[in-house]
């Protein structure tokens, strides 16, 4: 039972309430017990049991707080890491097939090292599983090892390249999971999965931030030894970028997330958090605005799709960034909102995923229509398996939309996203273990 549920229960008894809170003190999950006030109190807000709690979490949330960073471990294993990435970058380590180069080791196994390194972090940093994560870090080196062996059954090397091609994205996704399975293990409601949604997107885009100003700091380097007319050797710059890479996802980690506490008892609402909710809100009419125009265009050009793949990789691009847009915009603690942004997000949010089950729908016509004519190909089975997904996902959303009361619509869309995660684990796990064998 969720924290917003036992709230509503005891909606008329101070004492359960007060319990209940201490419960959550106990837990860790005080943070997530202050958000279901705030939905209880949006909505019933003459309730005076939940206006009393609104007003004494609001004073409580003023008094400063603080987390124990470890930085002199998440530094070694940053380190580590990097010097790892490094070493991997050197051009003996490729992947050939057919006798011939085609990818660097290093781009197939980063995120399965980055995934363990994280999770010797999360443990380090308080969170008290370290067999599970252990169990967990095995599991996803033996899911980055298997691609090395399993592309060897494939028959066509055309096939074979493409099976390689997408193992960068699709361990990536795992390696996300394991850590996901890590810290949602005993607490994976709705409310904590789509907290580690929102935390997720944080820290790829402190990812993003880290490397932009890697890029920027390795581009001044390299400048100015050039300017004395020295060029770097290989191996100097495959540590700076290689290397400086190593350092990102573990830094990321310490920046945004709190091991002690579980996902849906993180801060959201200040820094980077409140950055990017509002960030994501601004886009969306924005969005909006873009699907409407591009509808438009659609029977003027309708053929396009059906008769250039490039197109089609374009619009899978599009819905995963739509996705991840709802996800971002789509509000943790509802009754930090006014009930006007409230109501015009709501509708803002239903418009974008419609509009997006519609041209994804028309993008899997088209996947369909070429796998008719051509015949089934890995990269076409994986691109219907994910659109199908995708518009299982949002066709959800608006049904659930549909269901939802005015008070209740942002629990309804993070369940629709909670619903999904696993859904999306599997589908990668297939494209992993099962393609090299359906494809011989």
């Amino acid at each position: 039972m969720t924290y917003l549920e036992r709230i509503r229960i005891a909606h008329a008894d101070p004492e359960q309430l007060e319990q209940t809170y201490r419960t959550a003190l106990q837990s860790g999950d005080d943070d997530a017990f202050a958000g279901a006030i705030e939905d209880a109190y949006a909505e019933a807000p003459d309730n005076l049991l939940f206006s009393a709690w609104h007003y004494r979490l609001a004073y409580e949330v003023t008094r400063p707080m603080r987390r124990a960073v470890p930085w002199m471990v998440a530094i070694l294993l940053a380190v580590t890491n990097g010097l790892i990435f490094w070493w991997l970058s050197a051009d003996q380590y490729v992947i050939k097939v057919g006798g011939q180069s085609h990818l660097p080791l290093f781009l197939i196994v980063w995120a399965p090292i980055s995934a363990v390194f994280v999770l010797m972090l999360l443990v380090a940093s308080g969170a008290k599983q370290s067999r599970w994560a252990a169990l967990l870090g095995v599991a996803i080196l033996a899911l980055g090892a298997y691609p090395l062996w399993a592309h060897t059954l494939i028959g066509a090397q055309t096939l074979e390249r493409h099976y390689l091609d997408q193992m960068v994205p699709h361990l990536a996704l795992l390696a996300w999971s394991a850590v996901g399975l890590f810290v949602l293990r005993g607490r994976a409601d709705a409310s904590n999965r789509f907290a580690f949604l929102i935390k997720s997107l944080e820290i790829f885009i402190m990812g993003g931030l880290f490397a932009i100003a890697g890029g920027i700091f390795t581009g001044i380097t390299a400048g100015l030894f050039e300017a004395l007319a020295i060029t770097l050797p290989d191996v100097v710059m495959r540590l700076l970028v290689a290397g400086g890479f190593g350092l990102i996802p573990i830094l990321a980690v310490t920046v945004i997330y709190d091991a002690t506490a579980a996902p849906a008892a993180q801060s959201f609402d200040d820094g980077l958090s409140r950055v990017i909710a509002t960030l994501m809100r601004v886009l969306l009419p924005l969005t909006l605005l873009v699907l409407v125009i591009y509808l438009g265009f659609i029977p003027f050009r309708f053929w396009e799709p059906f008769q250039n793949r490039d197109v089609l990789i374009i619009y899978n691009a599009m819905l995963f960034a739509v996705v991840a847009l709802l996800v971002g915009a789509t509000p943790i603690q509802p009754g930090a909102l006014t009930p006007g942004l409230r109501f015009w997000l709501r509708r803002g949010l239903i418009a974008v995923a419609l509009l997006a089950v519609v041209v994804s729908v028309y993008a899997l016509a088209a996947i369909g229509y070429r796998t008719w004519e051509g015949g089934i190909t890995l990269n076409r089975l994986t691109i219907i398996g994910w659109n199908v997904i995708n518009i299982a996902i949002l066709s959800l959303l608006l049904i659930r939309q549909r269901r939802a009361g005015e008070h209740a619509w942002p629990q309804a869309m993070q369940a629709a996203f909670g619903a999904g995660m696993p859904v999306y684990v599997g589908w990668a796990m297939f494209v992993v273990l099962a393609t090299p064998w359906l494809f011989r």
